[in-house]
């Protein structure tokens, strides 16, 4: 996979091309599947006849041995994932090479403003960039092909408080929305949007 073809594939994804997809299962080109996130695949390959052969194809080293939340996006043959501590990896989907590794270096001690430990639950891809916000409230965009940082914004409006962001980003109508957690320590939550080209 060059830079190219990666950039070329991600460069499609946007709120149509995930509602054609939803229908085909080529890629999994957002959180859940599609907007509705109803993690449903219509590929027919693996059924009850089929199952018993399912084996492993390889493997990965996420290089953390902290908790593991994320729903993989694969588009165009390159899987994106997150780790702990916010870490993008981006692999070759057929081979599991490691295409390109983003840490977006939360500081450690950052860690006790939660509660649920340094989990991330996945990125957005849209129109050739990855979007992933890290546990310490930033939001990033990324080169789909390189892993090289397009934007950066801090989505906290209190850096006083233990605010801290978990969860998946979403891209609708070319807006990036993430939401950011805290409550158990006695915070409010809120949404954000960003425009997805230029923050």
């Amino acid at each position: 996979l060059t830079p190219e073809q990666i950039r070329a594939a991600v460069g499609r994804v946007d709120g149509d091309y995930i509602r054609q997809n939803a229908a085909t299962g080529r890629d999994w080109p957002s959180y859940g599947l599609n907007h509705a996130e109803n993690r449903f695949s219509p590929l027919r390959a693996v059924n009850v006849d089929t199952v018993s052969q399912l084996g492993l194809a390889w493997s990965y080293d996420l290089g953390s041995k902290r908790g593991v939340q994320a729903t993989p996006v694969v588009v165009g043959g390159v899987m994106y994932v997150t780790a702990s501590w916010s870490v993008v990896h981006a692999l070759n989907a057929r081979t599991g090479e490691r295409i390109w590794t983003f840490d977006p270096e939360v500081p450690r001690e950052y860690g006790e403003k939660g509660c649920c430990d340094v989990v991330n639950r996945g990125v957005a891809v849209h129109r050739g960039k990855v979007y992933v916000a890290s546990y310490d409230g930033r939001l990033f965009a990324l080169d789909a092909a390189t892993g090289a940082k397009v934007w950066e914004k801090d989505t906290i409006i209190d850096r006083s408080r233990p605010y801290t962001i978990s969860g998946a980003v979403r891209v609708f109508k070319n807006k990036v929305v993430i939401g950011n957690g805290g409550a158990e320590y006695g915070v409010r939550g809120y949404l954000t949007a960003y425009d997805a080209e230029t923050g």
